[in-house]
């Protein structure tokens, strides 16, 4: 666990960048915005001055004090960033390069993206993709990251646009499932999208979804232990019975990969599409992803995700706008892809 040092009051020393800060008090964390100095930040050998950050399901999960993923604090959230160094002891980088960071628990049990400074790990990082600015890394971000490493553990197990059937994608209207199905359909695939939302529906059509598929067909788990063979591959960001039911009804050696637990954690199923179907189910782990993976989805994602519907789907916030925000995500009520302005401070 990173040591930090003792948090210091604006009384105590001149302060020089805005974070958002969480506090615990008798089990209720509190966020606030706070001037700090650099002094307040972590050990590490890299130091960032971040200016774009993003929202994710976990992010919510950290502002809302849930799932005890943070145990120290004060704490400043932020899953990932985006941003220049600042300062370097790691030959790896220097004063003036653009970075990212995505994963390694940052945001968690390390400082996170949630202020305008972190004091991170330099094998942490990954220089920025070119062709994409630090507004559009943030734009995708895990998220993006996430989806992109799903379609090519899909595409590693034998995916690809001439296998005939539909990529089913759930929580298609979210960041993950937004970004997974645009890159699904410029590949060339037809894409089911999944969502409890009606009002999403010209929405998901825009990013390129062919088929749309209303949420409860799939919410209440798998009827069977193997339904109508109906997907050829798939990227789940819900899990729960939602990915019991997607596993049912997958076609003969089909691949399908996790990567999200909105919708629980159980899983209740059989090893019956496995052992008849010979259905593949694939982890999607990006907090630990090896670098020269998270190299390679980080180029790819530079080089096939188009810019303009980047843009579409993304929303623009503040540090201030996080809390509420944070509530919204868990409760699936945003659309895409939200960056956060983090060099603008409150």
């Amino acid at each position: 666990m990173t040591t930090r040092r003792p948090f210091r009051t604006r009384r105590q020393t001149l302060s020089d960048f805005t974070a958002l800060m969480l506090h615990e008090t008798d089990g209720k964390v509190t966020p606030s915005i706070r001037r700090l100095a650099d002094a307040d930040l972590p050990a590490g050998d890299v130091t960032v001055r971040v200016e774009w950050s993003t929202l994710n399901y976990k992010d919510g999960l950290i502002l809302g004090g849930l799932g005890r993923l943070v145990r120290t604090y004060p704490h400043i959230p932020g899953i990932d960033f985006a941003g220049i160094v600042e300062t370097s002891d790691n030959p790896a980088y220097q004063p003036g390069d653009k970075v990212v960071l995505t994963g390694w628990r940052v945001g968690e049990i390390h400082w996170g993206g949630y202020g305008q400074k972190a004091r991170v790990k330099a094998e942490w990082l990954v220089p920025l993709p070119d062709g994409l600015s630090t507004r559009q890394a943030m734009a995708l971000g895990t998220a993006g990251l996430t989806a992109m490493l799903a379609v090519m553990a899909l595409e590693d197990h034998g995916l690809s646009p001439e296998v005939d059937g539909e990529v089913l994608v759930t929580g298609a209207a979210g960041g993950l499932g937004s970004v997974a199905t645009v890159l699904l359909a410029r590949k060339g695939y037809k894409v089911a999208a999944s969502t409890g939302r009606a009002s999403q529906h010209e929405y998901l059509k825009g990013l390129g979804a062919t088929t749309l598929i209303d949420r409860a067909e799939l919410s209440g788990g798998a009827a069977k232990p193997l339904l109508a063979e109906r997907w050829a591959g798939c990227v789940d960001s819900v899990g729960g019975p939602t990915l019991a039911a997607v596993l049912a009804g997958m076609k003969m050696r089909a691949p399908v990969a996790s990567c999200g637990n909105a919708g629980g954690i159980e899983l209740a199923t059989t090893v019956l599409p496995f052992l008849l179907r010979g259905i593949n189910l694939l982890g999607i782990d990006s907090a630990q992803c090896p670098t020269p993976r998270r190299l390679a989805a980080w180029s790819r994602l530079a080089a096939e995700m188009p810019l303009t519907l980047l843009d579409q789907l993304t929303t623009e916030a503040k540090l201030a706008d996080l809390p509420d925000l944070g509530a919204r995500i868990l409760k699936g009520d945003i659309r895409g892809r939200v960056v956060v302005n983090v060099a603008a401070g409150a």
